[in-house]
């Protein structure tokens, strides 16, 4: 399906209010078209004392509608006319525009929504193989192409499709061989369009590509503008950014050469056209075939049709633009979900907790094994750290059982229950997660704290920032649980963060807690204070924590190690370390380090 078929897709909700415009279009034209005719009648019918057939015409016709006036107050009718029609024309395109430039903002909101919707809903694979400036570039952005498609594409073409048959009409019943001189053009103009067309859409992709890479260097080093400063190196920023900013430059400045070279080319096939209408009725008038009033008025119309005309050749080049941003928003749309929801998912009630994994394995690229061959079961309520080197899988494994990644084969239950055959949401709404860097939004702590449970009262989101040891800092701030944390939590310690992300964690109350690195960017003093906190979270919940600091979970009651993506050894911390193998040499390199 072509983009365009798709973006009309869009707009079949709201038919309608389209028929409306498009009929208040219709009327504006009629009045367009009478408004040549009050000069026609002015000079054939008053300023014009010749008796020419012609004037006679139009004396008549004035007779008819306003008998026995003088020439002075057939004038002021006429002026009256001239007012009244532009009046009322105005009023109907008032109309038709407000009627029409909703609809198209209501389809860009549609457009929009389902976008951003479709974005949250795709797994965490797509997200990692993109970058999520061009993921909010095209959300922002590029789906206003759908706008422009509709009111620049629709009304406009519409608006001047109409004009320029009512125009061509009217010019025929006046004077066929002046309208055939007029029109000779239109072959050429449309062979202009069509070899334009292409060029703009081209070099329209270019710019918006350049534009969302522009974008991200600029998001990247200003979000890391610590680091920047840090590391003296705001001149190699700056340097990337204008080249960037150059690669934009280049491609507006094609597009704007190829529009001025096709203006120029449209302006010059019209400027013949004119010039044909002025020797071939120069001709008529000195014949005596046609009279100055109305070569006046056939002048008026030829305005009236080259001027459409023009008008469907920018319009046509300003969808071919529209149609590359529309095209990246369907991109988007069509990507597959690799981690789908099956139409009979299951809502999953109340869990207890046991987890089972069975032969897993499991790559990001199809290619490179992460996870083979793993197979484990986790009873309800136990706790398990899961250890290894770097690169081993620990963090996968986390991430499977919320589903923010299918394995490539085997299967993983929640109390008995295939992941698969559940709803993402029920089944999410059994877990709680804290991170190694705590994803804070840019509003309060109290919102922060109750992301994951919005209905939360007051009390309960105090008692969870009590729990996380949360409430001393609070205390000390001006507005209390309600002042901002800044962009990313900017305004706060990264203890501060981390104890903020365990009280969400601990509202949410979920039998099945995931820790991922929860203390590794933490210095030793304030990791002890925090692993308190989160000893306290595991009580009564099936718990998997991934770390490098194995002193912290030492005593934990169960630990599985991984190796090369497989599951190498289970046990107690002291079992483990007694056995002298990969926990053992892992725990002595972590005492070692530590010293």
């Amino acid at each position: 399906m072509s983009v365009y078929a798709r973006t009309v897709r869009y707009f079949v909700p709201y038919w309608w209010q389209t028929l409306v415009g498009a009929l208040l279009i219709l009327a504006t034209t009629a009045f367009n078209l009478l408004k040549p005719w009050p000069l026609a009648y002015l000079l054939d019918g008053v300023l014009i004392t010749e008796n020419t057939t012609a004037s006679i015409r139009a004396k008549e016709t004035l007779n008819h509608f306003f008998p026995d006036s003088a020439p002075l107050q057939l004038v002021i009718w006429i002026c009256v006319a001239v007012i009244l029609i532009n009046f009322l024309s105005g009023l109907l395109n008032l109309a038709s525009n407000f009627l029409l430039l909703r609809t198209g903002l209501t389809a860009l909101l549609r457009l929009r929504t389902d976008l951003y919707a479709y974005l949250q809903s795709l797994p965490l694979k797509f997200h990692d193989s993109r970058r999520s400036t061009d993921s909010a570039f095209r959300v922002a952005y590029d789906s206003q192409s759908i706008q422009t498609m509709y009111n620049k594409g629709f009304a406009t073409i519409f608006s001047s499709v109409v004009m320029l048959i009512g125009a061509a009409w009217v010019m025929f019943a006046m004077n066929w061989q002046l309208t055939v001189a007029s029109l000779l053009i239109l072959p050429f103009v449309v062979g202009a369009v069509r070899y334009f067309a292409v060029q703009i859409r081209n070099q329209s992709t270019k710019i918006q590509e350049s534009e969302s890479g522009l974008l991200t260097v600029a998001q990247e080093g200003l979000s890391a503008i610590r680091m920047v400063h840090a590391f003296g190196r705001e001149d190699y920023e700056v340097r990337q950014f204008r080249k960037s900013a150059a690669k934009s430059l280049e491609a507006n400045m094609s597009l704007n050469l190829t529009s001025v070279v096709s203006a120029l080319v449209i302006g010059t096939l019209m400027a013949i056209g004119t010039a044909l209408l002025y020797y071939v009725g120069s001709k008529q008038l000195l014949e005596g075939h046609l009279s100055p009033g109305e070569l006046t008025v056939f002048l008026t119309y030829l305005v009236m049709l080259y001027n459409p005309l023009e008008q469907i050749t920018y319009t046509v080049w300003a969808l071919e633009g529209a149609a590359a941003g529309a095209q990246r928003c369907f991109e988007v749309l069509d990507k597959a979900n690799d981690v789908p929801e099956l139409a009979n998912a299951k809502k999953l009630p109340e869990a207890k907790g046991e987890v089972r994994f069975e032969n897993i394995q499991f790559s990001y690229d199809g290619t490179r094994p992460i996870l083979q061959d793993v197979s484990l079961t986790i009873p309800a309520g136990q706790k398990v750290a899961i250890v290894g080197g770097t690169g081993e899988g620990k963090s996968t494994m986390l991430s499977l059982v919320p589903r923010f990644y299918d394995p490539d084969s085997g299967k993983i239950f929640l109390d008995g229950h295939d992941l698969k055959s559940l709803t993402k949401k029920s089944l999410r709404a059994q877990i709680s997660i804290v991170l190694q860097d705590t994803v804070l939004f840019s509003t309060t702590i109290r919102e922060n704290i109750a992301y994951g449970r919005a209905t939360a009262t007051h009390e309960e989101i105090m008692e969870a920032a009590r729990k996380a040891q949360v409430i001393d800092f609070i205390n000390k701030l001006p507005d209390g649980i309600d002042s901002q944390v800044g962009e990313r939590g900017s305004q706060l310690s990264v203890g501060q963060r981390q104890r903020i992300g365990i009280a969400r964690a601990f509202l949410k109350n979920a039998p099945i807690l995931l820790l991922d690195e929860p203390t590794s960017a933490l210095d030793p003093t304030t990791e002890h204070s925090i692993m308190d906190a989160i000893f306290e979270l595991m009580e009564g919940r099936t718990t998997l924590i991934v770390t490098h600091r194995l002193a912290t979970i030492h005593q934990i009651p169960r630990i599985v190690v991984l190796r090369h993506g497989r599951l190498a050894e289970d046990g107690s911390g002291p079992e483990l370390l007694a056995k002298g193998g990969i926990y053992a040499d892992l725990y002595r390199a972590g005492q070692y380090e530590q010293a």
